[in-house]
């Protein structure tokens, strides 16, 4: 196989890799958990899968998602959820397992909203939000049809904005930003302190299927949610002009009980004229988000 791209997609429970070729279609793929501690046993785990990617495949080059913080401008990253990589060079310790071929890097909420933009629900767009809800709340920007990744590489951090500035206490240092309200752990969080019955285990996704059900602790937890996660777009939409945002991750794999409440909230917030045509969409490539978008970021490089 040739003409194909490398892709990597790093994050804190699991390690994936995929060759994609030049549609954007990820023709192969493996994943292996994160190892739990030690910078180099990680890194073995990230060799492993570039060696088995491209034992008989020939690669153009290598693009990486990682969680962030990264450091574009250094090629390093220092992911919350790996403690044992701070200011790790995993740029560069790529571009040698390739023998010196393109490398790119950028934060993996970018990634999953370039996959959407080339091969997902943000095709056709020229200005987009993709934001991933989950375990916590991250996303990214393509501005003018274009990935903006800012100054360090950080740009598109859209769990942090504040929503409410005497609110909770947030994981980051500040209090009331988006995560507090809307991340699964948190929603379970709050549902369970106000009254929600359920097993110890139960996380986002049974909350969802609360709320589908009618709870009413469960709905009103999502509406809590949905309501951060709109003051958040309209206030990036205000700043960026935005015509579409792409919602994933596994708290929005729960449907209309949060895409509901964020376009109902979004009508009462979004008061100015040009935010009128914003729309709301749920993400379409899944899990695969991140490898279609790392690969996304060599489609430059003839």
């Amino acid at each position: 196989m040739t003409d194909l791209t490398l892709a990597l997609d790093i994050g804190g429970t699991k390690i994936a890799a995929g060759l994609v070729d030049p549609d954007g279609a990820v023709v192969r793929a493996e994943r292996l958990p994160t190892p739990p501690v030690g910078a180099e046993a990680i890194w073995r785990v990230v060799e492993d899968l570039i060696a088995r990617m491209t034992t008989d495949a020939t690669v153009r080059g290598a693009g990486i998602a990682s969680a962030g913080p990264v450091d574009l401008p250094a090629g390093t990253v220092s992911p919350l959820n790996v403690p044992s990589w701070q200011g790790f060079p995993i740029r560069d310790r790529v571009a040698a397992a390739l023998g010196g071929r393109p490398v790119r890097l950028a934060g993996d909420g970018l990634c999953m909203t370039l996959g959407e933009h080339w091969r997902g629900a943000g095709r056709g767009t020229q200005f987009l939000l993709g934001a991933v809800v989950s375990t916590g709340v991250g996303g990214g920007l393509v501005l003018d049809g274009k990935p903006y990744d800012g100054r360090t590489g950080n740009a598109g951090h859209v769990g942090h904005v504040v929503v409410e500035p005497a609110g909770p206490a947030c994981s980051c240092g500040g209090r009331g930003c988006v995560e507090v309200f809307a991340a699964g752990p948190r929603m379970v969080a709050w549902a369970r302190e106000n009254g929600w019955a359920a097993a110890e285990d139960a996380d986002a996704k049974v909350l969802g299927e609360a709320a589908a059900a009618g709870d009413p602790v469960a709905l009103r937890a999502f509406e809590r949610g949905a309501t951060a996660i709109a003051a958040m777009i309209v206030s990036v939409a205000a700043v960026c002009d935005l015509d579409r945002v792409v919602i994933g991750g596994g708290v929005a794999r729960s449907g209309p009980v949060l895409f509901d409440p964020v376009r109902a909230a979004l009508t009462r917030f979004a008061g100015l004229s040009f935010l009128a045509g914003l729309t709301v969409v749920p993400a379409q490539l899944g899990g695969r988000a991140g490898l279609v978008g790392a690969a996304a970021l060599l489609r430059d490089i003839s």
